[in-house]
């Protein structure tokens, strides 16, 4: 086998106009601790493993929402539905209480806040994290899953959100 050496990284700006050009579903991480709800918007879900049944977003280390989210007992990935681009927009946004009006939200159980109108729900237990590169992988847990199927899915591209077109 031949060994390949690392070269130069590529400059940051373009690495990310690259990838923008990749579509993304959006999600909306929520948990509670001590009572507090916090939640955040996340473009790095993926599903893990199916045995056991595993997940994984990124949050970046600079993240004021994570040091809330990171003590929870159960966390809730809310699967956003085409239609929910200003609930995304409101938990990207910083300094606001995400949680109040117009956010519509219940709690679950273990008072996990969540999202009414999603496209379903994922209920999850922490499994593990590991700090990477600027970013933090979380790994959870699936315990529940709940499917709502709305028509179509809140996608994120080139910066911008937006609705999958399917294709006849």
């Amino acid at each position: 086998m031949t060994e390949i050496l690392p070269g130069p990284a590529v400059d940051p700006a373009r690495f990310r106009r690259v990838l923008s050009a990749h579509a993304a579903g959006v999600v909306v991480i929520t948990g509670q601790t001590e009572g507090i709800p916090a939640g955040l918007t996340a473009t790095s879900f993926s599903s893990v493993s199916l045995e056991p049944p595993l997940v994984c977003f990124y949050v970046d280390q600079n993240s004021t929402t994570w040091p809330k989210l990171k003590d929870a007992d159960q966390f809730a990935v809310n699967i956003l539905a085409g239609n929910q681009a200003e609930l995304a927009a409101r938990f990207a946004r910083p300094g606001i209480d995400r949680f109040a009006e117009p956010t519509r939200w219940r709690p679950g159980p273990l008072g996990t806040p969540l999202l009414r109108d999603t496209a379903g729900h994922l209920l999850c237990t922490p499994y593990t994290s590991l700090d990477i590169g600027d970013h933090i992988l979380v790994i959870g847990l699936v315990t529940d899953a709940l499917v709502h199927e709305p028509d179509q899915p809140l996608l994120y591209h080139r910066g911008r959100f937006g609705r999958f077109m399917p294709h006849n």
